[in-house]
């Protein structure tokens, strides 16, 4: 069923990895291979379509074919605000570019990196770039 393993491996993809926030968006890319996700930028424009230019402009240079968007919840897995806003980003992802949008669980990246004093100007897409590792984790485990 489906492809043989080789072909499987021959595909490399590019993930593109959103860690959505208010008032910044972190985005991290990487792939397939090499399963590491790449701190980009923190996207921090204040308008919204302002930062739908930049977010294009990052899809144009880097071409993914899949994207992901970390969802925040409350440790417990329940859903808040900011899980919505973050499901509200990822649809409108979708919608504008027209590329599959997958979510991560983040309620174990974040914490991860808030404690490193080197992270903070970078906070936000170093955070993608884990949420995009913990994809990659994922979808391994699936495969």
């Amino acid at each position: 069923m489906g492809m043989p393993k080789e072909e499987k491996a021959a595909a490399v993809q590019t993930v593109m990895a959103f860690d959505y926030g208010t008032r910044r968006i972190g985005v991290a890319v990487g792939n397939t291979l090499t399963k590491v996700g790449q701190p980009l930028r923190a996207i921090s424009e204040s308008s919204e379509d302002a930062r739908f230019k930049a977010l294009a402009a990052l899809l144009q240079e880097w071409q993914p074919n899949q994207l992901v968007v970390g969802l925040p919840c409350h440790p417990d897995g329940a859903e808040h605000a900011m899980t919505l806003k973050a499901r509200r980003f990822g649809n409108q992802l979708h919608g504008r570019f027209q590329l599959p949008v997958d979510w991560v669980d983040e309620r174990y990246t974040s914490v991860v990196l808030e404690g490193d004093p080197n992270m903070r100007d970078n906070l936000d897409a170093e955070s993608a770039a884990l949420i995009l590792e913990q994809y990659f984790l994922e979808k391994n485990g699936m495969s």
